[in-house]
């Protein structure tokens, strides 16, 4: 295409009187046309003006979507979503090809940046405190999203079961960085905040672990149970080992250069390096960032356990506030993008897939939280299904595989994402007419 291009536009021609080349001025000048006027039908992203203006929107419609968020309870993710759909599928200023080209990139910065968040605002004792219950909802709770999604595939769109098998793994467990984001200004209690999140961070990560197993196995043609034991434990190890063993020498270092102008800087270049670390031993990246979130957030339990006297804040909180809002807004238009209307059976099924999921969720909140949680913690719980990042990245590594229904997992998961933040978002506002717990003050929505 590039050749074909400048055969028929020349930018430049050989000089007769040396071995240089004469630039054209009409060459270059057609060449910078052709490049301002790359649009909307014939190239996978618009021009720079174009791609500018729908950026300023994200931003605008994210900090609108969150001011509504704190009067209405209704989530933002969604007013989001749907402006990807809008910008991508219905307008084409992203098409679809631009948007899969930069997946692995964007999807790695979002998830780092939002599970080293998700680490900052666990409250460890708490954690340790709901840990069973939050263990049992991510295995109980994964293993009847795998079977319902599963055998909806196999029976429904004739798959076979390892692929079938696949994409409920895919979608599998909630969305860490739709549930981060809530659960900060939902008035639930303390241990069913931690609860969630210790949930949903275990979830994504599972899920990663699982489909890359199977991802192996429908590749190879060999399954077993004993490699995915091995490879869970592998990657809880690594993440555990780098978080930990980074975390306390790192905030020594950071408090050394509390007053340097770029400390908060240097932490995202350790954390990025720390998930280069982690992924090049073929573990997760996901779980050292949130270990590494989690030391760096619990200073005062390290002062107490080391008599060491650390800053008050080893984190500029504003400016880390700033760069977690920008990434949770781009991810969320981003999983907008990937809408596909082509086919309608998937549709269907991604719809009934996610009610599916719904209901499995409700039962398996009435069985596990049998005490020491309010009426508005368990209505919360049962309610939060968003399924996101995780989700909308492994639905694109069957098309650069070349595995069978490769088409079909970015379609299908697109509206099981969609259709469960839906959800959630309804059943939050439904939840609203629940008092908060008796230990909480004002309102369900934190002003």
């Amino acid at each position: 295409m590039l050749k074909s291009y400048f055969e028929e536009n020349p930018i430049s021609k050989p000089d007769p009187g040396g071995s240089g080349y004469n630039f054209l001025p009409e060459g270059i000048a057609n060449l910078q046309n052709t490049l301002a006027n790359l649009s909307f039908g014939d190239s996978l992203i618009a021009s720079a003006p174009i791609l500018l203006l729908a950026a300023s929107v994200v931003i605008i419609m994210g900090v609108l979507g969150e001011a509504f968020f704190k009067k209405t309870g209704i989530p933002d993710v969604l007013f989001l979503m749907v402006l990807g759909v809008i910008i991508g599928p219905v307008l084409g200023i992203i098409q679809p090809e631009a948007v899969l080209e930069i997946v692995p990139y964007f999807a790695a910065v979002a998830l780092i940046i939002i599970m080293f968040d998700g680490g900052l605002n666990l409250h460890l004792g708490k954690v340790v405190k709901t840990a069973h219950f939050s263990i049992i909802l991510v295995i109980v709770g994964f293993a009847v999203s795998v079977g319902i999604v599963g055998s909806f595939a196999h029976y429904g769109l004739g798959w076979e079961w390892i692929d079938s098998i696949l994409l409920g793994s895919i979608v599998g467990g909630s969305s860490s960085i739709i549930v981060f984001g809530l659960v900060k200004k939902l008035h639930i209690s303390e241990e069913a905040k931690s609860m969630l999140n210790f949930e949903s961070a275990l979830t994504d990560i599972f899920a990663v672990i699982v489909a890359f197993v199977l991802f192996e196995a429908i590749l190879s043609g060999e399954f077993s149970l004993d490699l995915l034991g091995v490879t869970i434990g592998k990657a809880v190890m690594v993440g555990l080992v780098l978080g930990f063993g980074v975390g306390i020498p790192w905030m020594f270092i950071i408090s050394k250069l509390k007053n340097a102008q770029h400390s908060y800087m240097l932490t995202i270049g350790m954390l990025f390096m720390l998930f280069f670390l982690a992924t090049s031993f073929g573990e997760s990246g996901a779980l050292t960032a949130l270990v590494f979130g989690l030391m760096l957030g619990k200073k005062n339990y390290f002062t107490r356990v080391l008599k060491i006297k650390f800053p008050e804040d080893l984190i500029d909180d504003s400016l880390h506030n700033q760069v977690t809002f920008l990434v949770r807004a781009f991810f969320f238009v981003f999983v907008g993008l990937l809408a596909s209307f082509a086919q309608i059976e998937y549709v269907i099924f991604g719809v009934i897939a996610a009610i599916a999921i719904y209901i499995g969720r409700i039962i398996i909140t009435k069985t596990v939280l049998v005490r020491g949680f309010s009426k508005l913690d368990i209505k919360v719980t049962s309610v939060m299904i968003p399924r996101g990042l995780a989700a909308a990245v492994l639905a694109t590594f069957p098309l650069s595989m070349g595995l069978p229904n490769a088409d079909a997992y970015p379609q299908i998961i697109f509206f099981v994402v969609i259709t469960t933040v839906i959800i959630t978002t309804i059943g939050l506002g439904g939840a609203k007419k629940i008092p908060p717990p008796e230990s909480q003050s004002g309102g369900y929505v934190k002003e």
